[in-house]
């Protein structure tokens, strides 16, 4: 039996996919004993669960760039070994700031990763539908991850210490180093130039104090500085755009936005990431506030969005060999817009089976979305810009990601408050102050409170709904065309 080598050379990547997007979602159950075992502060536990998505985000564009410049399989190997050895060292962390620093570092490591492994498979496949199948198995492994990454820290935290959570990481990043100069080719753009240092400074700094500004609107009473943080962010945005648009070689080809397939596809990533992330948020929380389940038994219970994606993602290259790509792509946001309409009718008596289903049915829509959409972008760029087309669509990716926890959690709670009549501004806030209160007025508490909870919930299924159908209707008017197959 003939063993192909691009497809060994395919399935080594999905290992760092799968890895990095589990780190950013796995970290949250094992915060609890780590700060108690480190006595971190309340900021501290923050920037360590946040510090690494942080640094992905910031420098996903620069790292995309460079592997375009200095070779993406150099990269792609030079990440994957400071990835593992920065995990061996915060998982034995002596202290809060020593895993801060850790985590950061960690970011960097990751952000070489994503952008590589995508720009690697378009080089390995120039065939459009082995490419397709390909893509899609790599979507597969990076929503896949990150639904994964609490269900998989709950285990090890129940036979391990939380260290175990980062060292989970090391044999497939070892594995990665030993065998991805055997399986794996170089690739680099002819056109190269140097890196523009004061471009690499303004999309970091842009970038870290946009999704600063997003996620400590969710989290801090005093607004003024996560707004000054995104006025900021944005005002430096706007400097990086026109300094890119100025260079003959910039750090981000923004030309390939005048590509409209390009832009709706990624303006469809975007908006995705924000109501499923938006959704994902209430849920967990739905899980374990109303209806009562441990943390481990939430993640597990939440474990079938993930799946949802998988499946989605798998079965795309087959849905687009019978069907329009753009049909495709707009049928399962569709079907996305549905799951959102299901969350909607969650109640008691039936809550946890809409909820599943709910879930379910709207990750599995966003298959041909994560799939199809995503090599509709790298497949609308040359070559030679594949780092760059990577590197929009992971940085679509996160931002959409950041937009879902602070939008739709702002709405979340602006509805419970309502509901509340201003008495609680919290779901856990009115659980602690129940319990200081008699038992009769304590169950009233918490019965209010988890009616209203319900409420946001609907609020944020009806929202997601609404987002779906919206870009369901853009792609199909946008009408992007997959590339043309090579004679």
């Amino acid at each position: 039996m003939r063993i192909d080598r691009a497809w060994l050379g395919a399935a080594l990547l999905m290992l760092p996919t799968f890895i990095v997007a589990m780190d950013t979602t796995a970290l949250l159950l094992a915060l609890p004993q780590l700060t108690a075992d480190l006595g971190a502060t309340s900021v501290q536990q923050l920037w360590i669960s946040d510090g690494y998505g942080f640094l992905v985000a910031g420098m996903v564009i620069t790292m995309g760039t460079l592997g375009d410049r200095i070779g993406r399989r150099r990269l792609l190997l030079t990440g994957a070994a400071a990835f593992a050895a920065l995990s061996v060292v915060a998982a034995f962390a002596t202290g809060p700031l020593m895993l801060i620093v850790v985590r950061a570092l960690l970011g960097v490591a990751g952000a070489t990763l994503a952008p590589s492994t995508l720009a690697l498979l378009t080089t390995m496949f120039r065939d459009e539908h082995q490419r397709g199948k390909a893509i899609a198995a790599w979507a597969t492994c990076q929503f896949t991850g990150g639904a994964l990454g609490p269900v998989l820290a709950g285990f090890l935290l129940q036979h391990f210490w939380w260290g175990s959570v980062f060292l989970a990481a090391v044999p497939a990043m070892l594995l990665l180093v030993l065998a991805g100069p055997v399986l794996l080719p170089e690739s680099r753009s002819d056109q190269a130039g140097r890196l523009d240092p004061a471009s690499v400074g303004l999309s970091l700094a842009s970038v870290l104090l946009i999704v600063y500004g997003i996620k400590q609107l969710t989290v801090e009473n005093v607004r003024a500085l996560p707004a000054l943080a995104l006025v900021a962010g944005t005002a430096l945005g706007w400097a990086f755009v026109r300094r890119q648009l100025r260079l003959e070689t910039p750090l981000l080809d923004l030309r390939l936005l005048r590509n409209r397939p390009f832009t709706a596809v990624l303006v469809a990533l975007v908006f995705a990431g924000i109501a499923m992330s938006g959704t994902g948020l209430l849920v967990t929380q739905y899980l374990q506030g109303v209806l009562g389940y441990s943390p481990f038994a939430s993640a597990m219970l939440f474990a079938p969005m993930g799946l949802g994606v998988a499946a989605g993602t798998l079965t795309a290259p087959l849905l687009a060999q019978r069907i329009k790509q753009t049909t495709a792509i707009a049928a399962g946001l569709a079907v996305s817009a549905v799951g959102g309409l299901l969350l909607v009718g969650v109640a008691d008596g039936r809550a946890l089976p809409l909820v599943i289903t709910g879930i379910t049915v709207l990750a599995l829509g966003t298959g041909p979305l994560f799939a199809l959409g995503t090599g509709l972008i790298i497949g609308s760029a040359p070559p030679e810009r594949a780092g760059s087309a990577a590197s929009m669509s992971e940085t679509g990716n996160y931002i959409g990601g950041s937009l879902g926890f602070a939008l739709l959690g702002v709405v979340a709670a602006v509805v419970y408050r309502e509901r509340m009549d201003g008495t609680s501004d919290s779901l856990p806030a009115a659980v602690a102050t129940s319990e200081h209160l008699p038992a009769a007025q304590a169950a009233e508490l918490l019965h209010t409170a988890q009616d209203a909870f319900t409420t946001s919930l609907h609020a944020t299924g009806a929202i997601a709904a609404v987002i779906f159908t919206g870009l369901a209707a853009l792609v199909l008017t946008m009408r992007p065309t997959p590339p043309t197959t090579p004679a």
